[in-house]
């Protein structure tokens, strides 16, 4: 908890505390990712200041906050609850690191994937059924313009590891372990997917 605190009073903004109040079904709780994850993520080297990050479900904006702050990329966050979604607008107007984080309110199906996006955050935002129209999105988003890009997903359920395997565009990559800092749960991991760049610059 104090690894909380801290890195919220040094980013100057609020984002702790989970939020089920819009939660269903299909979309589920507010619920921000650990600091002591993000920082893993940060020093794996997977993202840099050239980078576009697109944190599907970004809650009150602790992900774009951190990272742009931590790496220097831009972020880029859609949430669908506008009360949580408002939550966010405040702490980016307080954000040290504000100038590099975005929120847009909207579901994240109907969201047309910027093309200089090439990163991509998920810590469980929806049900499986709404994650196969966000990466059909995304897929789209690759075709138009083919570039590398790499998709985060922290603590991933059996039935979206299933789902993603069977997408062909994507090989795995990588994976982030952090079972060791949650006493030894072995779903504490980032895995990382990859959609490969067959042709451009990076």
């Amino acid at each position: 908890m104090d690894n909380e605190n801290t890195w919220d009073k040094l980013l100057q903004i609020k984002t702790d505390g989970r939020d089920d109040t819009n939660s269903d079904a299909y979309r589920y709780p507010y619920e921000p990712t650990p600091y002591s994850v993000l920082e893993r993520l940060a020093g794996s080297g997977t993202i840099g200041k050239s980078d576009v990050v697109l944190d599907y479900g970004c809650g009150k904006g602790r992900v774009g906050a951190f990272l742009s702050y931590r790496t220097r990329a831009r972020v880029i966050g859609i949430e669908y609850d506008d009360r949580i979604y408002e939550r966010a607008l405040e702490n980016q107007r307080c954000a040290v690191a504000k100038a590099k984080a975005d929120f847009v309110l909207g579901r994240a199906e109907a969201y047309e994937v910027p093309r200089a996006v090439n990163r991509c955050y998920f810590f469980n935002p929806f049900s499986v059924e709404i994650l196969r129209k966000v990466m059909a999105r995304i897929i789209e988003s690759y075709y138009d313009s083919p570039r590398e890009v790499f998709l985060f997903f922290y603590y991933p359920s059996d039935e979206y590891i299933a789902y993603l395997m069977t997408v062909d565009e994507l090989e795995y990559y990588d994976e982030i372990g952090c079972e060791d800092l949650f006493e030894g749960d072995p779903r504490e991991r980032i895995m990382i997917f990859q959609l490969p760049d067959h042709g451009s610059d990076r």
